[in-house]
């Protein structure tokens, strides 16, 4: 192990420099380093970070797609989440009314509620971009709520179990870059080559920094919505295994409102990145 080595070597070292004098000790600090970088050690240590890289977080189940490995049981609660929501608006809207009533109702009130966000956030040119931000907070707001009101558990894998799809950081992650190419789009729709211009206002100073920004964004969405899912989902778990009657049931309400109040942040922050883009202002 190379802790080991280094340690003895150390502890050596501490000996011996007690003993001899200044160019002693300085030969054995060489020879010490030398000894510390060697081919043994260094291949030690290489196979420890090899090791390292193939942890993982968790059981998963995978599907093998082409050369790809994916984790089917993201793909299984997505295809869950899709399917409700195609199959509520196709029966919400089956048989339209000019008076909406029921679940037409319920469907209008959620459109209309996607539009003011859109609008408030993008401007006046919101309208082709309700469908994407309508499309963000629908997935995610079912997403979040499938993981406290579904039963995943009792569905038996091969391997890891079934979950809320934005409880795995690749759903995250994609609805995120999602997002990025979404507003770099906008940008470059609206005003050509001449959005790259945005990255040295006020100052080409700030080259960098305006640069390093398009990066934060992505990752601010996907580790904000992932943090709070797994964590929400964890607590419950947790409370569940330890008092199984009565205290989980109002942090699963709390976990629902909380759930809610990420895809709206999701959906929101979406939409003002396309609406920055497009204005040019911060």
């Amino acid at each position: 192990m190379v802790s080991l080595v280094s340690i003895q070597n150390i502890s050596w070292y501490s000996k011996y420099r007690i003993q001899v004098g200044k160019e002693m000790v300085e030969s054995k600090e060489f020879c010490l380093k030398f000894d510390f970088f060697s081919e043994g050690n260094m291949n030690v240590l290489a196979n420890r970070l090899y090791d390292v890289s193939g942890v993982e977080v968790g059981q998963h189940f995978y599907w093998q797609i082409g050369g790809f490995q994916v984790h089917g049981q993201v793909l299984i609660t997505s295809w869950v989440v899709i399917a409700i929501l195609l199959g509520s608006a196709a029966i919400a809207v089956r048989n339209p009314q000019t008076i909406p009533t029921g679940g037409q109702n319920f469907f209008e009130y959620v459109l209309e509620f996607i539009r003011d966000v859109s609008k408030t956030q993008i401007g006046e040119e919101y309208g082709p971009w309700v469908p994407f931000i309508g499309t963000m907070f629908l997935f995610i707001f079912v997403s979040n709520w499938s993981g406290a009101l579904l039963p995943w558990k009792i569905i038996q894998l091969p391997h890891g179990e079934l979950a809320a799809p934005t409880n795995d950081i690749n759903t995250t992650v994609a609805l995120a870059l999602l997002t990025s190419v979404a507003y770099f789009y906008a940008g470059l729709t609206k005003k050509g080559l001449s959005y790259f211009g945005k990255y040295i206002q006020p100052t080409p100073i700030l080259l960098p920094i305006n640069i390093l920004e398009d990066f934060t964004k992505p990752l601010s969405l996907s580790f904000r919505l992932f943090g709070n899912i797994l964590a929400d989902e964890l607590v419950v778990v947790v409370l569940v295994s330890l008092v199984p009657l009565v205290v989980p049931i109002p942090v699963m309400f709390l976990g629902l409102f909380t759930s809610g109040i990420q895809a709206l942040i999701f959906a929101t922050l979406a939409a003002a990145y396309i609406g920055e883009s497009m204005e040019g202002h911060h």
